[in-house]
Order: C-alpha cells, then sequence, then structure tokens
C-alpha cells in the first residue's frame, strides 16, 4: 500500500493528467461497449476517441490529435450514426439472442482480459523510463511520422488500407436495395 501512495506523491502534473484521460477512457469504452440504445454507444465511442487524442498530445504526437479528432471523432462517427439510424435497429432483433451467443461472447471476453492481464504482468512489458536529455521535439511531427510509416510501417499500413476498401465495399452491399424494396 506504501508503494501505491508514494507512486501518487511522485507523480507530476503530466501524471495526473495521464492518469484522469485513462479513467475517462476507460469509462468511456466500458459505455460503448454496455449502452442499450446504439446512439448513447456511438457517443461514448466520440467521448473514447477525444481521450485518446488527449493521450496523443501527451505523447508529443498533435497531428495524430488532430487527424484522429477530425477523421474517427467527426466524418466514421457520423456515418456510424447514419448507418445505425439507416439500419433501424428494433428491440426484437436484440433480444433475438441466444443465451449460446452471449456465453460465447464472456468466454471470448474473459479470455481477452486473461491475456491482457499478462501481457502486463510480463516483464518485458513493463515502461522504459525516459531521461530528459534524450527528448525530441520533433517526435510527432509529419514529416517524421511519413518517413516512419513509409518505410518501417509499410506493410501494416497497406494492410489497413485493404482492410478499409473491404470495409467500404461491405457497406455498399449493406446499402444496396433489393428490388421491390420500399425507397424512402
Amino acid at each position: 500500500m506504501t508503494e501505491f501512495l508514494n507512486f501518487f506523491k511522485t507523480l507530476t502534473p503530466t501524471g495526473y493528467l495521464f492518469l484522469a484521460l485513462t479513467a475517462l477512457t476507460i469509462f468511456s469504452a466500458i459505455g460503448v461497449v454496455t449502452a442499450r440504445n446504439p446512439i448513447y454507444s456511438v457517443l461514448a465511442l466520440i467521448a473514447t476517441f477525444f481521450c485518446l487524442s488527449g493521450h496523443y498530445v501527451l505523447l508529443n504526437a498533435q497531428f495524430l490529435a488532430a487527424v484522429n479528432i477530425i477523421v474517427y471523432a467527426g466524418a466514421i462517427m457520423v456515418l456510424f450514426l447514419f448507418t445505425i439510424m439507416f439500419l433501424n435497429l428494433r428491440k426484437e432483433e436484440e433480444e433475438s439472442r441466444t443465451n449460446l451467443t452471449k456465453m460465447a461472447s464472456v468466454i471470448v471476453g474473459g479470455l481477452l482480459m486473461v491475456m491482457l492481464i499478462t501481457i502486463f504482468r510480463a516483464k518485458s512489458a513493463q515502461v522504459p523510463t525516459v531521461s530528459q536529455g534524450s527528448f525530441n521535439a520533433k517526435t510527432g511531427l509529419v514529416e517524421n511520422l511519413g518517413s516512419l510509416l513509409y518505410s518501417d510501417y509499410i506493410l501494416p499500413f497497406e494492410l489497413a488500407s485493404v482492410l478499409f476498401l473491404i470495409a467500404m465495399v461491405g457497406a455498399v452491399l449493406l446499402g444496396k436495395r433489393e428490388a421491390g424494396d420500399r425507397h424512402f
């Protein structure tokens, strides 16, 4: 218990801000999953994205924070809202979930939680300490991000673009009307 109190005594204001943003992120992410109304779930997801943008600012990645707010919290969430309203989700469809589906989701969630706890307890996952002299003010700039993205991380970048292409094709197929459907 004394280690826990000493941890809070040694924190800087940035550390307290990090902990507050982390708590807000976790609570809003839980709100995304537990909200009964899909609109509330989308609003909680927007709050999660804003909290993550705060984390990006703390990591000196201002460009990623701005892109996260503009692209995800702005454009993508508006598309999610329109999709939810377009699908017109009804209560009958939600209650038709079987107990097997609910049990499978609890098992998968539990396994994910156990895996994350195991990863965070591993010695290799400890947070490295950074000395004051090794800080680089150009860390979050667009130039450095672009050179890193197109050199070391080109494969994940291209895989993400393929994933977005598949999502767009899926959205078009979901939105496609069948012959004889009612037009609004």
